[in-house]
């Protein structure tokens, strides 16, 4: 499955300035759905290859998209090196991920409402000296098993693939793993390297989003 999306603000519930592009995000979350299969998708990691390829600006409005369709939605923010969602959504990092994650707030706490129904946020929340030994705690899996109590489908942003071990670790915690592309940006090889790595940690990969790839009678999708 492949999907060409390019990086636009948020997709608010019919308020969106282009809906074609709100569209678009409709679309990934149903060729999602059939890409799955038989196996029901309640946990999805999103990565990159590298940093700044849209991977943050995708997830939200995936995330958005679910939300619409009356499904219970959790964002996560599990990029504990560089976190964005905070600023997508303009809320506070005071508490979070890594704090849930060493015990010093409850769900309850970190749990954010967004301004889009149905749709909540979980922050990275405060810097962790060590990312990786959060994310590879029991506590994490302990984590999303309680949260999966609660919500219809969790979305967890991830690090990018190439940068730190971060998304294979969390690939194999996740019931499937959307890879984004920036077109133009990413060579071939550094992207199929990166298709690699998520196959050799057992990931279960739905599908391709092609950010910034204009359309064209001539336009091609990669294949790895």
């Amino acid at each position: 499955m492949s999907a060409s999306i390019d990086k636009y603000r948020l997709v608010t519930q019919g308020n969106s300035s282009n809906p074609q592009v709100a569209e678009a995000y409709r679309t990934l979350r149903t060729n999602l759905y059939f890409a799955s299969g038989n196996q029901e998708i309640r946990t999805l990691l999103v990565t990159s290859t590298l940093p700044n390829e849209g991977k943050s600006t995708t997830i939200s409005n995936l995330a958005i998209a679910y939300a619409e369709s009356d499904k219970k939605v959790l964002l996560i923010d599990a990029d504990l090196r560089r976190p964005t969602l905070h600023q997508v959504f303009s809320a506070s990092t005071r508490l979070g991920l890594s704090y849930l994650l060493t015990g010093q707030c409850k769900i309850e706490e970190a749990i954010i409402e967004t301004f889009v129904p149905n749709l909540a946020l979980i922050t990275a929340g405060p810097p962790l000296p060590n990312p990786y030994g959060g994310i590879s705690s029991p506590r994490f899996e302990e984590l999303l098993e309680e949260l999966k109590a609660r919500y219809d489908i969790i979305l967890i942003d991830s690090s990018p693939i190439l940068a730190v071990s971060d998304a294979q670790l969390l690939s194999k915690r996740c019931d499937g793993v959307l890879y984004i592309v920036h077109y133009g940006k990413v060579k071939r090889a550094l992207a199929q390297r990166a298709v690699a790595q998520l196959r050799h940690s057992g990931a279960n990969l739905l599908g391709v989003v092609v950010n910034n790839k204009k359309k064209s009678k001539q336009d091609k999708v990669y294949s790895y």
